[in-house]
């Protein structure tokens, strides 16, 4: 699937926390852990389990950096 977004980032989920409503998705990418609240419908519909290889797409208004 073609998608704009520029950051898109290779991860391996290390959780996913299904809720009533809501699922808290877990990813390690690299050194990382990257975290996202998603609908429990897509993360159902996506089919998505623990140690499944996923990209993470990054599309925000604001980064921030912060130094020391």
């Amino acid at each position: 699937m073609a998608l704009s977004a520029r950051n898109q980032l290779p991860g391996i989920i290390e959780d996913v926390r299904l809720g009533d409503v809501m699922a808290h998705v877990i990813v390690k990418v690299g050194d990382h852990t990257i975290e996202s609240l998603i609908s429990r419908a897509s993360a159902e519909d996506l089919n998505l389990n623990k140690g499944d290889e996923v990209q993470v797409v990054v599309k925000a208004t604001e980064v921030m950096i912060r130094k020391g």
